[in-house]
């Protein structure tokens, strides 16, 4: 069953919405008129309080798509809203610099952060590419065979910021141009569609805390890995929090219930090639995501994405957040 929302559609089961022409020319208009805020500072608060309102001028199919998401992001746990406007022609060349950013304003950082401000609220953390609110997501000479944004690998299942006790609620991952070949797969798989899979024994073992999460070296010494669950919450709709790269089992049973996950994530997974004007929003508490390898040619044309992350709490991450900013020490 297909609803029509204005000039967007969504496709049952609320997976995907289509934005129309006239609707990307009405969004393109709201990240020019934000634009000359703060000077385009888009880490500033002026610019963040400009998108949350403009927020409220999208088109009202997309907005109602993206409210029904953040109460209930179904059995998959991904939106993908496509024909968004990304500025295409006249894209810059591909950054190839580790830890690149995007401080200026520009209509995909505008896009980000009007939805941003619809699911929540925008938040970064700032030993992680300096705390910009988005930031690139591209391949960098030298850093293939990195499990990171970095690499072009292929990039194994994690929750987002898995180790931290403040982790993304939403990741939103913007296409602003595809890798050479169209290989590059952003793949996605939900704890809901593995839940009724797992064995008794694994299950029993994913609710205990039997497993600790190393933090990326970006984030130091203070990141201490404390022992917690993989499945937390509700019993008939856990919440998942796992990195197959850094979370490491305690005991034999915790290993052969992590080993039974990754396998079940690996059954019931999707895989979307992102086109430009694609956004992936990825429910950070339900569901991991990955990606497919690529082969970067560092030629100025490479695979472009831009990431944010929200938080639908701002507030319980208060203490971690100076003058009451978007920004988690």
């Amino acid at each position: 069953m297909t609803l029509a929302l204005d000039t967007a559609t969504v496709s049952a089961p609320g997976a995907t919405v289509t934005v129309g022409s006239g609707d990307a020319e009405r969004i393109t208009a709201l990240a020019r008129r934000i634009a000359p805020v703060a000077d385009g500072r888009v880490d500033d608060r002026a610019y963040v309080a400009a998108a949350r309102d403009a927020w409220c001028d999208l088109p009202a199919g997309l907005r109602r798509a993206l409210r029904d998401f953040r109460r209930d992001s179904g059995p998959a746990g991904t939106l993908l809203v496509r024909g968004l406007p990304v500025g295409e022609p006249d894209l810059p060349p591909t950054p190839s610099a580790g830890g690149s950013v995007q401080r200026t304003a520009t209509v995909p950082a505008a896009v980000l952060l009007m939805v941003a401000a619809g699911l929540g609220d925008p938040a970064a953390f700032r030993p992680e590419k300096t705390g910009a609110l988005v930031q690139d997501v591209v391949p960098v000479p030298g850093k293939e065979d990195f499990q990171g944004n970095a690499g072009s690998v292929l990039l194994s299942f994690h929750t987002e910021n898995a180790f931290h006790p403040h982790r993304p609620d939403f990741v939103m991952l913007l296409c602003l141009r595809a890798d050479h070949e169209r290989v590059a797969g952003l793949r996605t798989g939900c704890v809901r569609r593995t839940l009724p899979l797992l064995s008794e024994r694994s299950r029993a073992a994913l609710w205990s805390e039997e497993f600790v999460t190393a933090a990326p070296p970006s984030f130091g010494h203070s990141a201490t890995a404390v022992p917690h669950a993989v499945l937390t919450g509700a019993v008939e709709d856990p919440d998942v929090r796992v990195d197959f790269a850094a979370t490491r089992p305690m005991t034999d049973r915790a290993r052969t219930a992590l080993t039974e996950l990754a396998e079940l994530f690996d059954l019931t997974a999707q895989t979307v090639r992102l086109a430009p004007g694609d956004l992936a929003v990825v429910d950070n508490r339900v569901t991991v995501h990955g990606r497919t390898p690529f082969r970067p040619r560092y030629d100025g044309r490479d695979r472009w994405l831009q990431r944010s992350f929200v938080l639908t709490d701002l507030r319980r991450s208060r203490g971690l957040r100076a003058r009451d900013g978007y920004v988690l020490d």
